[in-house]
């Protein structure tokens, strides 16, 4: 007798993957680790999947973009390139002044970076909004200065949302802010390829995020930010700051309690987000938040990793009474 694997199914039907046989169109689909049944749907992103045939049809429609800014300089941009950058400055974060001389644009937004910890990693004390028309423009050096006159062409409201101050305005442009140091702003579709700075130029291609003030493409995180400061007399980052050298002694404690987003409490997100950027700069900001605040820094750190999971359709309840 010949023996026969007993997951071969019978002409014409296909395994499901689950122990059963099942004809064709009746073939689940896998999404984030879980099974769907032909004809269930869900939502990502912004679009509507059917299961089809053990496949997903999904609706294409343009989502919102956005981009976040958290902890001890971490940024992740519209495109979802992940980067660190450690400057001391006000910098602009994206604007739709992206042109040649004369350029209009609509808005601006500038985030203000300062030291935070005494290992020279900085965090976002203040955004900037700018909403309104350009009136020209002045050079300084290498820098174009955007004189703007605040017209009433663009309203805006704020109202908060749990934790959240948002500010959402009439051109299509939202600012989410944690009141601490983590910031998200939201485009509409309207703005892809328009903008440019920090969160780079939304055009789904994170290849090209690192181009400069001047229109340069960099591969170097620190040439592209030093590009995007708002006054040509703050200094240049030079170097990487790697806080954990600077402070080995925090650096074990900062492994352990940032090794949550690796461990089994986020297992259902680690196939959509990879976890490694998320935890590293996790140990960053532990190790770097030496004056206060630790507990914070960490707890940002890991609910920067638990939105984008939220926004991979993930949802994960990680906190507890003695975990932030």
């Amino acid at each position: 007798q010949v023996c026969v694997s007993g997951c071969v199914c019978p002409e014409g039907l296909y395994d499901d993957g689950r122990g059963g046989c099942v004809e064709k169109e009746d073939c689940p689909c896998i999404h984030n680790n879980l099974w769907y049944s032909s004809g269930q749907e869900i939502a990502v992103d912004c679009n509507t999947c059917i299961c089809q045939q053990g496949g997903w049809n999904c609706t294409g429609e343009a989502c919102f973009g956005t981009c976040m800014i958290y902890g001890s300089g971490h940024y992740i941009t519209f495109d979802g390139k992940f980067y660190d950058f450690d400057g001391n400055c006000e910098y602009a974060a994206t604007q739709d002044f992206c042109g040649g001389e004369n350029s209009g644009g609509s808005f601006s937004i500038i985030t203000e970076n300062v030291p935070c910890g005494t290992t020279g990693v900085t965090c976002s004390k203040a955004i900037k909004m700018f909403l309104g028309v350009s009136n020209g423009t002045q050079r300084n050096k290498d820098y174009k200065e955007i004189q703007r006159d605040v017209g009433d062409d663009v309203q805006y409201w704020n109202r908060t949302v749990g934790l959240y101050l948002v500010i959402e305005a009439s051109n299509g442009v939202m600012l989410i802010w944690d009141r601490k140091t983590t910031v998200f702003i939201k485009l509409t579709p309207h703005y892809k390829g328009k903008v440019c700075g920090l969160c780079g130029n939304f055009d789904d291609k994170s290849i090209n995020d690192f181009t400069t003030r001047s229109g340069l493409q960099e591969a170097n995180a620190l040439m592209f930010g030093n590009s995007w400061k708002q006054s040509s007399t703050c200094p240049d980052v030079t170097q990487e700051i790697k806080p954990c050298d600077v402070k080995p002694h925090r650096k074990s404690w900062a492994e352990k309690e940032c090794s949550i987003i690796q461990s089994e409490v986020f297992k259902i997100c680690h196939s959509k987000v990879d976890p490694i950027p998320f935890y590293e700069a996790c140990v960053h900001d532990a190790c770097s938040c030496d004056s206060g605040g630790d507990c914070e820094c960490f707890c940002s750190a890991v609910a920067a990793y638990a939105e984008e999971c939220n926004k991979a359709d993930a949802c994960v309840f990680w906190r507890t009474p003695d975990i932030c």
